[in-house]
């Protein structure tokens, strides 16, 4: 399927995997761009050396085009720029929105940029500083979320801005897919159906977990901001915990992620100083955001739902098998496009 997303990216079908946190690793991502996706690589949980051997992975395992999610308000955003222009990286995209110098420096040297927005207003900003295409999530999205539903978020972005729009929340299937054309969309981006892949290197236990799940919830205990997770006995207990326990694990957190990134406690200072500014976040807010990196990693990396929390769409729902990343591909866009010439028989019959 040819869309301004694949003739943007040099993709072959307008599908994107999302650069989930210790899950969208070099296995993933080069399965996801194999299929003809763009698959993303998630480099906040990675140090500058990490990242850039996983960068070199994904070259060993795919000549196919593909990107990496950075944090735009890290303190060495500029380094891992650098290093994506140097190894040729076809996309970067953002979780944030990215300074108007950062795009302007990407797209000299022939980058692709997408910022991930959840509103029409930041959507247009980005769009202004230069942005080349712009992916919008809905409420019904995993991880951090807003209340807007796809359906009513999707069709303001669209209106507001003349960059491709790629839509996000609540997409798992080919029907999905020829909703988001027929809204002006130039493709969708899935996090919680390639996660739930056989390429996926989460653990097999993890996915049986999401499996047998059908219920998610919105919970601000993970890190003070909206995070769309399933609903578990440990974020139950999560929800009950006082402000005080909240900031004691915040703490934790923070003192094993320390030991996990390499970061020295000024480095993660400076990140929270950014990230406080960048969010209008309040320093309880910040300190809370130690949690996710660490409770995330406790599923997806240790195998240990109990002890972690388990980022999910609302789409979580209606899944319930584990293909290889070609074969999901290779679905959606066979569904999409059987839908798609059924409509357009509809008007021409």
């Amino acid at each position: 399927m040819r869309t301004a997303l694949t003739e943007l990216t040099g993709v072959r079908h307008p599908v994107v995997q999302t650069g989930m946190g210790w899950v969208a690793g070099p296995r993933l991502v080069s399965a996801v761009a194999n299929a003809g996706g763009l698959g993303i690589l998630a480099s906040a949980t990675m140090t500058l050396d990490a990242l850039s051997a996983a960068i070199r992975e994904v070259r060993e395992r795919t000549t196919a085009p593909f990107g990496v999610n950075l944090r735009a308000d890290a303190t060495d955003a500029g380094q891992r720029i650098d290093l994506l222009i140097e190894e040729g990286v076809r996309v970067a995209s953002f979780a944030l929105a990215p300074r108007p110098e950062l795009i302007a420096r990407l797209k000299d040297a022939g980058v692709v940029v997408i910022p991930s927005v959840g509103a029409r207003r930041h959507a247009e900003k980005v769009a202004a500083w230069g942005a080349d295409a712009v992916l919008v999530q809905g409420g019904e999205g995993g991880g951090h979320t807003g209340p807007v539903a796809t359906t009513l978020l999707l069709p303001q972005v669209v209106d507001a801005v003349d960059i491709p729009v790629i839509a996000a929340g609540g997409f798992f299937d080919g029907r999905g897919l020829a909703a988001a054309l027929a809204y002006g969309a130039a493709g969708v981006a899935m996090g919680t159906r390639f996660l739930l892949t056989s390429d996926s290197s989460v653990p097999e236990a993890v996915k049986r977990v999401y499996l047998g799940m059908t219920e998610t919830v919105v919970t601000r205990q993970v890190d003070g901001m909206p995070h769309r997770v399933l609903r578990t006995d440990l974020v139950d207990s999560l929800e009950r915990s006082g402000r005080a326990a909240g900031l004691a694990r915040a703490l934790r957190n923070a003192a094993r992620f320390k030991r996990v990134s390499g970061m020295s406690w000024r480095a993660m200072v400076r990140d929270g100083l950014a990230m406080r500014h960048g969010r209008e976040l309040s320093w309880s807010q910040v300190l809370m955001a130690a949690n996710t990196p660490m409770l995330l990693k406790a599923a997806m990396v240790d195998g240990r739902p109990d002890l972690g929390v388990m980022a999910s769409g609302q789409a979580v729902a209606v899944i319930s098998d584990l293909p290889s990343c070609q074969e999901l591909i290779d679905g959606i866009v066979a569904q999409a496009t059987d839908i798609t010439t059924r409509l357009t028989d509809l008007t021409t019959g």
